[in-house]
C-alpha cells in the first residue's frame, strides 16, 4: 500500500471522514508547513508521505497517528504538543533552594539551577578528586561557561591546562576538546551553564556517555590569579 491510500501507515484502515478531535490539528498542520517556507510536495516527501496523503491531514479527512505525528512534528522543526494546538504553561523563573533534588552521575553530583526547556541549561555541579570521569575529552557544538564556587578545578581547553581557584570563571566554545576535573583533594564545586538545548544530566559534557576525541599532547599550564 502506497502512503496516501486508505490504509493508515500501521496497515489499519483509514477513513476519510473529518473527525472533531481533528479541528485544530489540521489547519495547525497547514500553518507549520507554511511557515517552514515548505510546498505540499517538499513536506510530503521529507515525512515520507505522498502528497495526496498529506493533504487529507491538512484538511481533516484523515486521522494522523501518533507516529505520524512525530514524523511531522520533525519535519517542521517543532512538538507534538504545538501540533496539537497546545499552550504551554508559563515556566516559573524561579528556582528555589532546596527544588529539585540532586542527581549523580559517575561520582559528579548535579543540582539544576535553571529552569527547563531553556536555551541554556544551568547547573551547581559537585566535581570529586580523582574520578577517571575527569580523564574523559568532550567536543560538541555549543558553549560553557563555569564559575569554581569552592576548590580549585583543572580545565584542559584544547592543549593548554588552566587551573582556576575559587572566583575564577571560564567561557568557551564545546567544539574545543575538553576536559574538567578537581585539583583540590576535597573537590570542586561550581555553577556550570551551557546551551545544548534537551540535554539530559547524564548527557553534559561533565558527566555521563557523549562522544570523546582523541586524546590530546600533554598540555601546557596556566594558573589563574
Amino acid at each position: 500500500m502506497t502512503p496516501g491510500s486508505d490504509t493508515g501507515p500501521d496497515g489499519t484502515a483509514g477513513t476519510d471522514e473529518p473527525a472533531d478531535e481533528l479541528t485544530a490539528v489540521a489547519p495547525q498542520l497547514r500553518d507549520l508547513r507554511r511557515r517552514a517556507g515548505l510546498t505540499l510536495e517538499a513536506a510530503a516527501a521529507r515525512a515520507r508521505l505522498s502528497p495526496a496523503h498529506l493533504s487529507r491531514l491538512e484538511t481533516g479527512r484523515r486521522q494522523p497517528s501518533l507516529p505520524l505525528l512525530l514524523g511531522l512534528a520533525r519535519t517542521y522543526g517543532t512538538t507534538v504538543s504545538e501540533l496539537l494546538g497546545e499552550t504551554p504553561a508559563a515556566a516559573d523563573p524561579i528556582v528555589r533552594a532546596g527544588g529539585p533534588g540532586a542527581r549523580e552521575a559517575d561520582g559528579w553530583t548535579y543540582w539544576q539551577a535553571g529552569g527547563s526547556g531553556r536555551g541554556m541549561q544551568a547547573l551547581r555541579v559537585h566535581v570529586p578528586h580523582g574520578r577517571s570521569q575527569g580523564e574523559l575529552v568532550r567536543v560538541h557544538p555549543g558553549e560553557e561557561w563555569l564559575y569554581v564556587l569552592d576548590g580549585r578545578l583543572r580545565l584542559h581547553l584544547g592543549e593548554a591546562e588552566h587551573l582556576l581557584e575559587p572566583g575564577d570563571s571560564a567561557h568557551f566554545d564545546s567544539l574545543t576538546p575538553h576536559r574538567i576535573g578537581a585539583a583540590s583533594s576535597g573537590g570542586a564545586d561550581l555553577l556550570f551553564v551551557h546551551t545544548l538545548l534537551q540535554s539530559s544530566l547524564a548527557g553534559l559534557c561533565l558527566g555521563g556517555a557523549t562522544t570523546a576525541a582523541p586524546t590530546t599532547p600533554t598540555p601546557t599550564t596556566t594558573h589563574h590569579r
